[in-house]
């Protein structure tokens, strides 16, 4: 598959679009949080942010497409191992597209939104001048141990 961009509409998957919207007016305290303090009307930087947009055969909590950013926000189900499991898969298959993907856990960003966002503004920051970022790696469980 080609580099997710304008050109595909970043695989933008509308058959998901009620659940998509369902989702939005019913976001986690954590995802309200991040989406009110640092995502929402162009806070990070000057950069846009939706929030629960389907690609591919998921919806993505949060995706910035200028810089091909998602990033997610788990609770407390995503400790299961079949949901840990589900994750990796779909962390692989937008990599696969060119998203880097930052994952934090609800207490991160209701306990540490400060951190939080500082790991996000100098990921958004590297990808915007075009470096690769340090967080490209797999990223479950490297941002914040509470």
């Amino acid at each position: 598959m080609e580099t997710a961009g304008p050109n595909n509409n970043w695989y933008y998957n509308k058959k998901l679009k009620p659940l998509a919207r369902a989702l939005r007016k019913n976001m986690t305290k954590a995802e309200a949080c991040l989406w009110k303090y640092g995502l929402k009307a162009k806070k990070m930087k000057g950069y846009s942010f939706s929030r629960q947009r389907p690609v591919l055969d998921y919806i993505v909590d949060f995706i910035c497409k200028d810089v091909n950013l998602v990033i997610e926000v788990d609770g407390i189900t995503h400790l299961d191992e079949k949901i840990i499991m589900q994750d990796e898969i779909k962390e692989e298959k937008l990599r696969a597209l060119g998203f880097t993907v930052l994952r934090f856990r609800d207490e991160e960003v209701l306990n540490r939104i400060d951190l939080v966002l500082h790991k996000i503004e100098k990921t958004v920051i590297n990808l915007a001048q075009g470096n690769s970022t340090p967080y490209d790696s797999p990223s479950r469980g490297i941002v914040i141990h509470i």
